[in-house]
Parts: structure tokens; C-alpha cells; sequence
């Protein structure tokens, strides 16, 4: 399995790599990342880093104070404008607040590359380099389902999502697993207008155990027979395990998650977790540095995977308990590929 794995890079993504400049010295470019506490974006920064040193060009990064901070990451982009950079790579914490900002990068010459989180619109930045986040929820939807089996159909379901603003990585993985347990979606750009009396209903946990722990108690003082957990990512899902230890409930939920950071693996081996959707923050950060390299070289810019909008780095579900229909490896596996 481990050769799958590695084959999510792709024909394209390997033809992107072999593109880039052997060495783009004197070119500077810039990470904007969402928070620089969270795994998944310090093993994001540390691909960017280390591919910059490769190639010889100056890397600056920037992290919102926390995740949903749209104000520093608007004053991030302003300060590379005015910095000289050539590329800017960036996880937007408002997809659609954010995009006045990022155009005014691409006038002025910059190329701008959102890395995991598509903006609103997508095109509103020059590429995306991105895991399928709609997939990664899908696959844990149809794994939950496939686990429950008859009982799905009157299972309780709380919703631990990410923001308010509802970004567009937050909104896309809840629907992907919303379509992936059979329920009937309303509208597909937005969580939270679902009318299947299956969801109990919808917290945001700012992407961080401790709001995941405050969510997850506060849908169990609506409803304590919940026993099904979609959780945004895998800090959320740690402190939605807390709140259910709390009540002794931890044996009985069936908590499902997104990221594939190494503590989340270690989580699914131990049995906190259920089964987690693993994507590659690596890999998009080091891509998109060599786009920029590239962009800096010659003026092109990264093609989209094809028939998609955006480059898809991969996914893979985690899981000790697989089911038939989805396809899926195990934490032994998921170790060998974690970060984190």
C-alpha cells in the first residue's frame, strides 16, 4: 500500500517537480498559514522551508494568531507585496474575506497558491494544491455508515465543524461526510441547513482540542444519546473524546476525524478515533514552492489536476476496522506517512 501512497503524487505532480528550477536564487516568496500551533501547518511550514533551502530562495511565514484570524493573514499578504516577493502560498482562514487581498497580490505581479483550503472563489487565486477535502469527508462517511450498518439509520450524529465563516475546507468535508452517511444535503456550499433528524447539530471548535471539547459538550447537554462524531480535524476530535470520557461514553461513540497527523494515527490505533482521512501538508507546501520557483523562471503557472479545479495532493482513509466498499489502510501503514 505503501507505493499508493507515494503514487498520490501523480503523474502531474511529478512533472510539476521535474519542472522546477534546479535553483532560483535571489527569488523570495511567502507562507500564510492559519495558525503556526496547529501539526498540520508546522509540517506544511516545514516542507516549504526545506524546499526553499533546496532551491535557494527566501522563505517568510506568517500564522494567524488563531485559526479564523483573517485580519494578520490580510496583513501578512500586504507586507509580501511590499517585501518584493514573487509567490505567495496560502491557507486562507476566510476564503471569501481574503480574496480583495489576494487579487491585489496578483496585480502586482505575485502568483498566489492556496495550499488545503480553495478560496471562494477558487479561481480567485492562480492555483490550489490541495487534498480532495469533499473525498476526505466522503470516505469517513461511508466508513461510519458501513461500521453502524442497520443501526445508521437512526444513528445521532453531532457536527463538530470549524468557523462560523465557514471556509470552504470547513464546509466540504462536513457535506462530503453528510453525502458519504446517506443524508440528503441542502445547499452544498454551506453546512448546517440539513433537515435530517439524524444530526443533532452543528458546533465550531476553531479547529483545537479545546474547542472540540466545548462542542462536544455542548451537543451532549442537547441530546446525550449521541453516538456518532464528525469532527473537522484531529485536535477536535481529542477533546471531543474528552468530553465523552467525562460522561463515560468514550466506549460507546464512534468518533470519525480529517488530517492523518501522527498523534490523530495514534489515536485511531488506540481507539479514540474511529477512522481519519490522511492528506499530505508536505507535499503541498514543497510543490507549491517549486511553482513559485518556476513561475519566477519562466511566467507559468501549475495546471489543475485533470477534471478538477484545483491539484489534488491525495487522501487516504486510516482505519484498523476496514469495511467492504471503501478502501482504506491501516495504522501501520498511516504510521509510515504521518506528520506531525
Amino acid at each position: 500500500m505503501k507505493f499508493k501512497a507515494k503514487a498520490l503524487v501523480g503523474v502531474a505532480a511529478l512533472a510539476l517537480m521535474s519542472a522546477a528550477p534546479a535553483l532560483a536564487e535571489g527569488v523570495s516568496a511567502c507562507l500564510i498559514t492559519k495558525t503556526d500551533t496547529n501539526p498540520f501547518f508546522v509540517k506544511m511550514k516545514e516542507g516549504a522551508e526545506a524546499k526553499a533551502t533546496e532551491l535557494g530562495m527566501t522563505l517568510k511565514s506568517y500564522a494567524g494568531k488563531v485559526d479564523g484570524d483573517h485580519e494578520s493573514q490580510v496583513a501578512a499578504i500586504e507586507a509580501c507585496i511590499a517585501d518584493g516577493a514573487k509567490g505567495i502560498l496560502l491557507t486562507a482562514s476566510d476564503t471569501k474575506a481574503i480574496v480583495d487581498s489576494v487579487k491585489a497580490a496578483r496585480d502586482a505581479g505575485l502568483l498566489v497558491i492556496a495550499l488545503d483550503t480553495p478560496l471562494d472563489p477558487v479561481d480567485a487565486a492562480d492555483a490550489t494544491f490541495a487534498t480532495d477535502n469533499f473525498r476526505a469527508g466522503l470516505l469517513i462517511g461511508q466508513w461510519a455508515k458501513a461500521s453502524l450498518g442497520d443501526a445508521a439509520a437512526t444513528a445521532k450524529i453531532a457536527m463538530l465543524d470549524l468557523a462560523i465563516a465557514q471556509p470552504s475546507v470547513d464546509v466540504m468535508r462536513d457535506q462530503g461526510f453528510l453525502q458519504g452517511f446517506g443524508i440528503e444535503l441542502g445547499d452544498a456550499n454551506k453546512w448546517g441547513d440539513e433537515t435530517d433528524p439524524r444530526i443533532v447539530g452543528n458546533e465550531v471548535t476553531s479547529g483545537n482540542e479545546e474547542g472540540g471539547l466545548k462542542a462536544m459538550e455542548s451537543l451532549l447537554a442537547k441530546d446525550p444519546e449521541i453516538n456518532v462524531v464528525y469532527t473537522i480535524n484531529e485536535p477536535a476530535a481529542a477533546g471531543a473524546y474528552e468530553a465523552l470520557k467525562a460522561v463515560g461514553r468514550e466506549k460507546d461513540v464512534l468518533i470519525v476525524s480529517v488530517d492523518g497527523g501522527c498523534p490523530g494515527v495514534a489515536n485511531v490505533k488506540d481507539g479514540v478515533i474511529g477512522a481519519t482521512s490522511q492528506q499530505y501538508p508536505l507535499l503541498m507546501a514543497s510543490l507549491g514552492i517549486e511553482a513559485i520557483a518556476k513561475f519566477a523562471a519562466d511566467g507559468s503557472k501549475p495546471a489543475p489536476t485533470e477534471g478538477k479545479d484545483f491539484f489534488d495532493t491525495g487522501v487516504a482513509l486510516i482505519t484498523d476496522k476496514p469495511v467492504d466498499g471503501v478502501e482504506s489502510i491501516d495504522t501501520t501503514k498511516g504510521t509510515e506517512l504521518c506528520w506531525g
